[in-house]
């Protein structure tokens, strides 16, 4: 089954754009997830197992290195069309 999520992450520092970056960066590294960034949100599509595991292992290490962050995300299940816009 496909998955698709709207990740949005609030550093809580003053220098926020490098750990943003950071992470978009290590999300890059999943071949199989497709993943759009606008101004406020980052959405990815992959196998729903594969998005879930991938969350739980680069929000572990945002926080693990840049310490404290709000992570919001929001999930549906299925596949939508990141390149859509309206």
């Amino acid at each position: 089954m496909k998955l698709t999520a709207e990740i949005s992450c609030y550093p809580l520092q003053d220098n926020y754009l490098d750990p943003i970056k950071w992470f978009i960066g290590r999300v890059d590294s999943y071949n199989n997830i497709h993943r759009v960034t606008n101004a406020m949100a980052t959405q990815v599509c992959g196998e729903y197992a594969e998005v879930m595991a991938m969350l739980a292992t680069e929000m572990e290490a945002a926080h693990e290195k840049w310490g404290k962050a709000v992570f919001v995300c929001k999930f549906i299940g299925g596949e939508l069309d990141l390149s859509h816009s309206e």
